[in-house]
């Protein structure tokens, strides 16, 4: 069995494919993925877009990219055009198949007019108040509407008025002619269409009346050849809907099946509420590094390689849950361990003085790109007199087992050499401003000639030479793995993080990262994983994300697991 085999081994949604094929149902595969255009995608419309590009491409068959373009008071072109760079970035091609609802507009009235015509959708007065009152409940019937039996001629009149815009924004909506007493709330005479006076992206002002998802989607999977439409979960009661306007127009009828959505602690994926950080200003924008946007990943650092892998891992269920996000931190560390190249940089910078090397001398060192890969080759480290080390890695009074630099201590420095502290210079005020170490001439490259090793091992760089940086050190936007855990009148915005994004402006790189271009990744040596910032970064003021730290919480989790 294949890698790919084997991880989609338990997916249910193959199980039926596998039967429809089997049973002659259909005799191909088309799937579609359908986004409404009133937002950024977020890493769960990822796992839907791996699915339904994924199984299109198991079966050799076709996967559309629509949009449900349905409602012009929420979408924008900037929507449309982020999907469009999203889905792309992610590895999928449409090929030719970019459709959107606003297409199929005509169409889609025309068969709004079949159904007038054969009794089974009429125009009802009421306001959307009234129509939510007369709907009823799980535990009581609904009640019909009094404009429920008007004429097929009245229905045919008043509907072709509203499309000319002869009544305002909800006087009037089309609804199907359905069953009022029916144990589905969705079945109780839904609404197909309602009026709405405003500008479309595409259509402009040719229409006022626009179609409601449910009537809208399923005729579109029909118009396209859908053989397999995939929903997440919440669709599984409008299912019947889904089949009845299909059923009662008598025309070709994909299968609409559910699965369920991702869910992933730390995180919101609610549009209204990603929205809601925009406009508030808790993040930059939607491309925010901090959110769990599609945009928001690829400038943070993510690859799209380790999003297709984390999809895959966590499989397709029929059931809700909440996935860990140490899996998809897992997934990615997996990801730029084997393509990123190393380099060092130093956060919060502390001046070394290395007092017995030559005052006048600058020497070059050679160390890899990435261990794990030699083929990507060496650099030249420039070393000199003067040094920069991390200040968190100095203990005036060094605890137990710290094999870091204190005064005595010796510690290896990556790729350069041995070292001493003799002393800890301070300020006025009783700050560390500087160390004054020594080195040993015999450990070049870090090794010694007579086997002498030490246990600590410290990034650098050499002060003539260093670059400054600004590093942006992002973490959870939520400080509770569930945000919606709040107190009695606040909302989930309670629970945001304030050191989610630290940003560091006095950070010091090696030389080499002068000439990192906006999306360049690296690992930066014990520190974690970085990109260069694809808005803000450029040679004159270069800018890095932290993507993600270098620690693995979810190997300790799994081993807890299997254990």
């Amino acid at each position: 069995m294949s890698e790919k085999e084997n991880k989609t081994s338990g997916n249910f949604i193959k199980a039926i494919i596998d039967e429809d094929l089997k049973s002659g149902k259909f005799d191909r595969v088309h799937t579609r993925f359908p986004p409404e255009p009133n937002g950024y995608l977020h890493i769960g419309h990822a796992k839907s877009i791996c699915l339904n590009f994924g199984l299109a491409e198991e079966y050799n068959g076709k996967c559309n990219l629509r949009f449900d373009d349905t409602n012009p008071l929420k979408e924008a072109q900037e929507y449309i055009d982020a999907i469009i760079e999203d889905v792309r970035w992610l590895g999928f091609d449409w090929e030719d198949r970019l459709f959107f609802a606003s297409d199929y507009f005509e169409k889609m009235y025309e068969y709004a007019v079949r159904l007038i015509k054969t009794g089974k959708a009429y125009v009802d007065d009421l306001s959307a108040e009234q129509i939510k009152e007369y709907r009823g409940t799980l535990t009581k019937p609904g009640t019909e509407s009094p404009f429920r039996n008007r004429s097929v001629e009245e229905n045919l009149d008043l509907f072709e008025r509203m499309r000319k815009g002869e009544f305002a924004d909800g006087e009037k909506v089309l609804r199907a002619k359905i069953d009022m007493k029916s144990g589905n709330l969705n079945m109780r005479d839904p609404v197909m269409y309602r009026i709405i006076h405003a500008s479309h992206p595409r259509t402009g002002d040719k229409w006022c009346i626009y179609p409601m998802y449910d009537w809208a989607h399923g005729l579109e999977d029909s118009i396209e050849g859908i053989t397999h439409s995939i929903c997440t979960l919440e669709f599984e009661d409008h299912r019947p809907l889904y089949d009845w306007f299909l059923d009662q127009l008598g025309i070709f009828h994909p299968r609409q099946i559910e699965f369920a959505r991702l869910n992933l602690n730390y995180t919101v994926l609610s549009k209204r509420k990603l929205l809601k950080l925009v406009e508030e200003g808790h993040v930059s924008g939607w491309d925010d590094p901090r959110m769990p946007t599609i945009a928001g990943l690829r400038r943070r650092g993510y690859t799209p390689e380790a999003i297709r892998d984390f999809s895959d891992r966590i499989g397709v269920a029929k059931s809700n849950s909440v996935v860990d996000i140490a899996l998809l931190d897992h997934c990615l560390r997996e990801d730029l361990n084997k393509r990123a190249l190393r380099r060092m940089v130093v956060l919060r910078p502390l001046k070394v003085v290395i007092e017995n090397y030559p005052e006048d001398r600058e020497e070059e060192l050679e160390a890899e790109n990435n261990p794990e890969d030699p083929s990507m080759g060496s650099r030249k480290l420039p070393f000199s007199k003067v040094i920069y080390v991390e200040r968190d890695d100095f203990r005036e009074e060094a605890p137990r087992k710290w094999f870091r630099l204190a005064p005595g201590k010796e510690v290896r420095l990556k790729h350069a050499y041995y070292i001493t502290c003799r002393e800890a210079v301070k300020n006025e005020q009783g700050e560390i401003v500087e160390l004054r170490c020594t080195y040993d001439p015999a450990s070049k490259g870090g090794w010694t000639k007579d086997g002498r090793k030490v246990k600590g091992t410290l990034h650098w760089v050499s002060a003539a030479h260093a670059v400054p940086v600004e590093v942006r050190l992002y973490d959870h936007l939520f400080l509770k793995e569930n945000p919606e855990e709040v107190e009695e009148g606040q909302d989930f915005t309670a629970n945001i993080n304030p050191d989610s994004l630290i940003v560091l402006n006095n950070a010091l790189a090696e030389p080499d990262l002068k000439n990192a271009k906006p999306g360049d990744r690296f690992q930066f040596l014990r520190q974690g994983y970085f990109c260069a910032d694809l808005k803000d970064h450029s040679s004159e003021h270069p800018v890095f994300n932290r993507t993600v730290t270098l620690r693995d919480s979810w190997a300790k989790i799994e081993k807890k697991l299997q254990s």
